[in-house]
């Protein structure tokens, strides 16, 4: 029994706080709907102007010039970078057009000289071996083996066997090595 008395007490103080939170509610809600109809009867306000402030404008003129100036400044180094950008361009296809005539002549020279040693191992040929032996002696030995390269075998022998052989030794080395490093593949 006890028990039903503690629940009963409950539901009291619960009653009790809700009441007087209705109470509460209850008197605002009366103020605020008086407020309104006050509001109503007044007429509604007109809205205000807002008016920038002069500071503010003047801010904005500011930023306005300078990002007009900086475009500006972009401006002119988009056409300074357009006239760099023709001037480098010419001056690749002048230096292309300079490399072009630099290779005609470097192959014109190598041209000719091919046709001088072509022409000196002719004439090495055609001495008489002995003659050509002796010479040849006197010669560096890559040098005397350049030309011994380019001779037909029965006309390189026949110098060779007029040479001392430690000189034809030496000539015979340098020509069996010359290509030993080539890439075999």
């Amino acid at each position: 029994m006890s028990r039903r008395l503690g629940q009963g007490a409950l539901f009291v103080v619960a009653m009790l706080f809700a009441s007087s939170g209705a109470l509460r509610l209850g008197s605002g809600v009366g103020a605020a709907l008086a407020k309104s109809e006050a509001d109503t009867v007044q007429g509604q306000p007109e809205p205000t102007r807002c008016e920038m402030p002069s500071a503010l404008a003047q801010a904005m003129t500011l930023r306005e010039e300078r990002i007009a100036a900086q475009e500006a400044s972009l401006k002119d180094r988009l056409a300074a970078l357009a006239v760099a950008d023709a001037a480098i361009a010419q001056r690749l296809e002048e230096l292309r057009s300079v490399e072009e005539e630099l290779k005609a002549t470097i192959a014109l020279a190598d041209g000719a000289a091919e046709k001088d040693i072509q022409k000196l191992t002719a004439v090495y040929q055609a001495m008489k071996p002995k003659d050509a032996a002796a010479l040849f002696e006197t010669m560096s030995p890559e040098f005397a083996a350049g030309f011994l390269g380019r001779m037909p075998p029965e006309a390189a022998a026949a110098i060779l066997s007029g040479m001392s052989s430690e000189a034809a030794y030496g000539v015979s080395v340098i020509v069996a090595g010359r290509n030993a490093a080539a890439p075999k593949d």
